[in-house]
């Protein structure tokens, strides 16, 4: 066996939420050892400085303590040794999201990232990881859940792991703790189901679901898969919900109650939400694990990635999540339409998508969409949302042209197989050169429309080429996000401030103020809290607005920070933003086929 880098981790410290690593190296550099800690994760773009969470660290060799100077935020470099060179370090671990590492009474989880360092020139090694139990009865029934490929571990998954390289090692997250597992196979390749958090559920129902999603996506590319084997990690409980894929697992969070009841036949909306989620990530073990940016062949986690591709990868990917479950029986047309009504009226209710491309949305993921504020609506598009919408329109476009012959999986279906051929990065360029090979014929208006200009996507007639009517309505209360139906013909728009709020002790705060609205027009700002209505106290704004006709004018009391604000607001119609979708006769196979 080819030498390695040695990790060891254990949860030294659950209590204080601390994991404690030694990292064992042979033959360090003669001029003095240099190590870092990533400062981001792939699949989530933003500089996260993992290294913050180091508590201590320290540097030994032949039992003798070697100085440790610090380089720059997340790297180390050791003394020059003539011998092995051992760190042994603390990192403290209560992110409770699939980005980083958790670590409490009831369960410890971590990304390689957060808690392995890199052994600069080293990083093409092999690297062996010892998981060590907690001490202690209390965890006493903890168990290991990882895609990591096993070298020697006991029944519970404790013990020897090891990784091709330090990259493989970043690809693939630990869950431990006593959890609940489900298993299955998809195209003959074991599946296991990981679940983690208070809940009751029918986790038999969530596997055979799950069965279907993979088994759809596997057949989409091709068999075989691109694993061996597959695991997924959900973590439930409260107000969470959140993904990140990795080359042979994916970290989900979701909310309890988004589990399938027992006896349960429907899909409830959240069981929806979870499945979507679950297809996302898995969708994604094809597109940006494998077809990937040349930007991130390979990875530079010690600085930003920049592309403008990020449509692509995200965009398609929650285009094809939920197609994936319409496809699959999961859910029917209507159920799809409405989902996909949802997502229209979401972009389109954002200013931003008149001032930013789907290209710059990509390009700036690092300093604005992962760092939203209150005006990140007003400002910025989503290449998640309208790059789905984008992908939307790419499908309907190669269907229309080509008369049925050429569809959006054809494309996909040719960035596998180049992948597989040469398993290279895609220049930036050459995603859309690729789809113009397969379609034989010119979508160069296409693409300077949809990624490179504000212009609004041609979303009416494509769908109606496919016998979907799409019009604008009113929205029917806060809630109403769109979906399948007609306008209501005698709907008038209500009154309306423009703006979105959320509970506060005090009343409501504002969270974003959308340009153009009676609000911002009156001076009103994100973050300013709302207290009063025309003297009333303010709770229910969709409620008390309701109230009032278009044109007639409020007195609003409201705290900026520690100073209280009067102002008069000439309320305007709410905007004609929702969108409905009407499933005419069939007059082709989409969305089925």
């Amino acid at each position: 066996m080819t030498k390695a880098v040695r990790y060891s981790i254990r949860p030294c410290s659950p209590e204080t939420h601390c994991f404690e690593i030694t990292l064992q190296l042979d033959k360090p550099a003669s001029g003095g050892q240099v190590f870092s800690l990533p400062a981001w994760i792939p699949g989530s773009y933003l500089i996260r400085e993992f290294s913050r969470h180091i508590v201590s660290i320290q540097a030994s060799s032949a039992g003798k303590s070697v100085g440790l100077r610090k380089l720059d935020k997340h790297s180390w470099q050791a003394d020059p040794v003539s011998s092995s060179l051992t760190l042994v370090y603390l990192v403290y671990a209560y992110d409770l999201s699939v980005r980083g590492a958790y670590l409490d009474d009831s369960r410890g989880f971590f990304n390689a990232s957060s808690v392995f360092l890199s052994v600069a020139g080293r990083e093409h090694e092999a690297c062996e990881v010892e998981i060590r139990p907690a001490k202690g009865k209390a965890h006493a029934d903890w168990k290991v859940a990882t895609a990591l490929p096993a070298v020697k571990v006991k029944k519970s998954g404790f013990g020897l792991y090891r990784a091709a390289n330090y990259d493989e090692l970043l690809d693939h997250p630990v869950e431990l703790g006593d959890f609940h597992t489900v298993s299955f196979k998809a195209c003959g390749v074991p599946h296991q189901f990981v679940v983690s958090g208070r809940f009751r559920g029918d986790l038999k129902r969530l596997a055979r679901d799950t069965k279907k999603i993979c088994e759809y996506q596997i057949r989409l590319f091709g068999t075989p898969a691109p694993f061996e084997r597959y695991v997924f990690m959900l973590y439930v409980g409260k107000d969470i919900y959140g993904g990140l894929e990795h080359r042979a697992s994916t970290a989900l969070v979701a909310n309890r109650d988004d589990l399938p009841a027992f006896d349960q036949t429907e899909i409830s909306d959240g069981y929806l939400k979870l499945l979507g989620l679950i297809s996302h990530e898995y969708f994604h073990s094809w597109n940006v694990k494998r077809i990937k940016p040349a930007a991130f062949s390979p990875y530079d986690l010690r600085s930003e990635g920049y592309t403008r591709l990020l449509w692509a990868f995200e965009g398609i990917t929650s285009y094809y999540d939920d197609l994936t479950l319409l496809r699959c029986g999961l859910i029917d047309s209507k159920r799809y339409l409405g989902l996909l009504a949802q997502t229209i009226s979401g972009v389109q209710r954002g200013a931003g998508r008149l001032k930013q491309t789907l290209e710059e949305s990509s390009f700036d993921a690092w300093i604005k969409y992962y760092r939203q504020d209150e005006n990140s609506p007003n400002s910025i598009v989503s290449y998640y949302t309208k790059g789905a919408l984008a992908a939307l329109a790419l499908d309907l476009t190669l269907r229309e042209r080509s008369q049925g012959v050429t569809t959006l999986d054809d494309i996909m279906r040719a960035l596998w197989t180049k992948w597989l051929a040469d398993g290279k990065g895609l220049a930036e360029q050459e995603w859309e050169e690729i789809a113009q090979q397969v379609a034989g014929f010119s979508l160069q208006d296409f693409f300077d429309q949809a990624l490179r200009s504000t212009t609004d996507l041609p979303l009416p007639q494509l769908l109606l080429s496919q016998g979907v009517d799409m019009n604008w309505d009113y929205a029917d209360h806060a809630g109403d996000a769109g979906g399948i139906g007609l306008p209501a013909p005698q709907r008038k728009p209500k009154a309306s401030l423009g703006v979105k709020t959320q509970a506060d002790p005090a009343g409501l705060r504002l969270t974003h103020v959308y340009d153009g609205g009676a609000a911002q027009e009156a001076g009103l700002a994100g973050g300013d809290i709302l207290l009063a209505v025309d003297g009333l106290k303010a709770s229910d704004l969709d409620k008390m607005l309701s109230r009032y006709r278009v044109g007639e004018s409020i007195t609003l009391h409201l705290f900026r920070r520690d100073e209280l604000l009067v102002r008069e607001v000439c309320l305007q119609a709410q905007p004609q933003m929702t969108c409905r979708l009407q499933l005419q006769e069939k007059t082709g196979p989409w969305p089925q086929g």
